[in-house]
C-alpha cells in the first residue's frame, strides 16, 4: 500500500510504525508543517492505565520509551495553602519534544521518510496514495478542508489557559488552586525531566478580564502569575514557549472517514488536558486503526468501517469523562469558595463519574474516611 500520513506527532509516527512492521513493502510517507526541531508545549502526563496498554499492544515500544520517563506514585491537590496527597493515581511524562525525538528514531530506523517544514493544506497537494492519514493535530488543515463530509462540530470553551514550563521540579503530578483578588487561578504542573515541569495556568474567563491580560505583555502576565504561584515556584521563573492565552476547542467528527481518508489523534477529536490522555488517545487510535488493516488486509474501505466501529466505545467513553471534568474546572471559582480542602480534593477525585467513593477509599482510605468524617451518610 502507498500511504501518506500528514503530522508527525505520536499518532502518525505510531499509526507508521505498526504498517511497516506488519508489512516492510508498504510505501509510507509522512509530512510535517514544523521543523524537526520544533514543537509547542513542554511536557507530557501518562496515567498508569496509558502505559499498561502500551505495554499490552506494543512491548518494544514500552521498553524503548519508559526508561526516558518521570514517574510518581500519587498526585496532590493544593486549595490554597493546605496540600492533600492523594493515593494510588501513578503518572508518568516525558518532554514532548524528547518523545517525538525518540519517536522519529523509531521510524526511520525502519526505512521511513519523515518530510518536515512540509505544510499540507489540500489533499490535493498529496497526489496517489492508498491510504490518506490526517493527524495533523486539532487545526487539522485535513479535516478544515473536509469538515463537510467529516460531520465536525468545534464548540470553544469560557475558560481560559496557557501553557508555561518551569526550571522547579514538582514532586508529583500538582493541581494548585489559589484564590486572588480577580478570582482562582489554577496551576496544572508537574515534572517532565529531572530539572523541569509542565507548568500550565488556567482560570475562568472572568478572571482573565478581571485580571486586564487582554491588555497585558507576554512578560508582565509570566511576571503576574510568578506572583499568584510565588509559593509554589519558590523563586523559580516561569518559562514561555510560544505560550499565550486560548480557549480549549472540543472537536468531534461524525464520520471519522470519507474515500481514502481517515482521521487520528486530535484531529479527530480533542480530550480536554485536564484527563492527560491526548497522548494516549492518539497513540490508541493508532493502534486501533492498524489492527482493523490487520484485519481487513487491504480493503481501505472495509478496514476505515472497522476502525471506527471498535474504537469508538472505548474512546467515547475518555472523550465523555473529559468534557466532564472540563466543565468541573469552568465552575472552579465557587468549588473553591463554598469547598473545605477535603471536600475540594474529593469533588476533584469523583468529578468525571470514573471513581465513586468506594473506588476512591480502595485508592486513598485516608481521604475517603476524612470525607466520611464530614459526611458521614457517604459510607459505604
Amino acid at each position: 500500500m502507498k500511504i501518506k500520513i500528514v503530522g508527525a506527532g505520536p499518532a502518525g509516527l505510531y499509526f507508521a510504525a505498526l504498517m511497516k512492521q506488519l508489512d516492510p513493502s508498504h510505501e509510507i510517507t509522512l509530512f510535517d508543517r514544523t521543523a524537526r526541531n520544533a514543537t509547542w508545549g513542554f511536557g507530557v502526563v501518562f496515567s498508569d492505565r496509558a502505559l499498561e496498554f502500551l505495554r499490552a499492544d506494543d512491548e518494544a515500544l514500552y521498553r524503548y520509551l519508559t526508561p526516558h520517563l518521570e514517574t510518581w506514585p500519587d498526585l496532590t491537590i493544593v486549595h490554597n495553602d493546605t496540600r492533600i496527597p492523594i493515593a494510588g493515581n501513578g503518572f508518568a511524562s516525558i518532554g514532548r519534544l524528547e518523545l517525538l525525538t525518540r519517536l522519529y528514531a523509531y521510524v526511520e530506523k525502519l526505512g521511513l521518510q519523515i518530510n518536515f517544514e512540509t505544510e499540507i493544506t489540500k489533499l490535493a497537494q498529496l497526489g496517489d496514495a492508498d491510504l490518506i492519514i490526517g493527524a495533523d493535530g486539532a487545526f487539522s488543515s485535513i479535516r478544515s478542508e473536509n469538515e463537510t463530509k467529516f460531520g465536525t462540530t468545534t464548540e470553544w470553551r469560557r475558560n481560559r489557559f496557557i501553557w508555561y514550563g518551569t526550571s522547579k521540579a514538582f514532586d508529583s503530578l500538582t493541581l494548585t488552586f489559589r484564590e486572588t483578588g480577580a478570582g482562582v487561578f489554577c496551576a496544572h504542573h508537574y515534572r517532565y525531566r529531572p530539572d523541569m515541569s509542565t507548568f500550565l495556568v488556567e482560570v475562568e474567563d472572568a478572571t482573565w478580564q478581571r485580571a486586564g491580560f487582554k491588555d497585558m505583555s507576554p512578560e508582565d502576565t509570566i511576571k503576574y502569575c510568578e506572583r499568584v504561584f510565588a509559593k509554589d515556584l519558590e523563586g523559580r521563573p516561569i518559562i514561555s514557549n510560544n505560550s499565550y492565552w486560548r480557549n480549549f476547542p472540543v472537536i468531534w467528527n461524525a464520520h471519522w472517514s470519507f474515500d481514502n481518508v481517515v482521521l487520528l489523534g486530535d484531529a479527530l477529536r480533542t480530550a480536554h488536558f485536564s484527563v492527560g490522555s491526548g497522548t494516549r488517545l492518539a497513540m490508541e487510535d493508532s493502534v486501533a486503526l492498524f489492527k482493523a488493516f490487520k484485519e481487513c488486509g487491504t480493503d481501505v474501505p472495509a478496514a476505515l468501517a472497522r476502525f471506527q466501529e471498535t474504537r469508538l466505545p472505548p474512546m467515547k467513553k475518555i472523550w465523555d469523562a473529559a468534557n466532564v471534568s472540563m466543565q468541573w474546572y469552568e465552575q472552579m471559582d465557587k468549588l473553591v469558595a463554598t469547598l473545605s480542602p477535603v471536600e475540594f480534593a474529593y469533588s476533584y477525585m469523583t468529578r468525571s463519574g470514573r471513581v465513586d467513593h468506594a473506588e476512591l477509599r480502595r485508592r486513598d482510605p485516608k481521604l475517603a474516611l476524612a470525607y466520611e468524617a464530614l459526611h458521614p451518610q457517604s459510607r459505604v
